[in-house]
């Protein structure tokens, strides 16, 4: 395989791995990683898109430290699942998914998400039980799962952009 001149040579060595010539070469592995990445990122965002949801006033019902304490836990399980089985598809064509626009907008919507759920827990989530049926979450929380929304989709949006440009 011609490899395109990168300046992080690490890139070229995963690339040519061991790891990169077998997600490159098996006729069922690709295949296998990324319906795993696909259902990793679907339990991950979907569970954030509920909880987000939750956090703007829909389904009040449900008091907020319940839905947290159902779909943060998936949430994390999703990201497990979702992060190894990308780098695993990264390695096959590390130097030129590095260079891609598309990837890198996705990596930063990425640390994005997950700055903005840091950030979530140190602040806002410490109130979180008193947001029942008839508190609206602050202002700074609804701030937060906008831009939980707008970063997750533009993640996916990122990722299926990865092969068009």
């Amino acid at each position: 395989m011609e490899h395109a001149p990168s300046e992080h040579p690490w890139l070229v060595a995963l690339e040519q791995s061991a790891l990169g010539a077998a997600m490159r070469q098996s006729e069922w592995l690709y295949p296998l990683v990324e319906i795993l990445h696909i259902l990793g990122f679907a339990i991950l965002v979907g569970s954030i898109v509920g909880f987000d949801l939750r956090i703007l006033g829909v389904n009040r019902r449900l008091p907020a430290l319940v839905f947290a304490r159902h779909n943060v836990p998936l949430a994390m399980v999703g990201f497990f699942i979702a992060a190894p089985m990308g780098f695993l598809l990264f390695a096959t064509e590390a130097t030129s998914i590095a260079v891609n626009t598309a990837f890198q907008i996705k990596l930063a919507l990425i640390a994005a998400g997950l700055l903005n759920a840091g950030l979530f827990h140190l602040g806002p989530w410490r109130d979180i039980d008193h947001w029942g049926q008839s508190v609206t979450a602050p202002g700074l929380a609804r701030v937060g799962a906008v831009i939980s929304l707008l970063a997750w989709t533009g993640a996916i949006v990122g990722g299926r952009l990865i092969a068009y440009l």
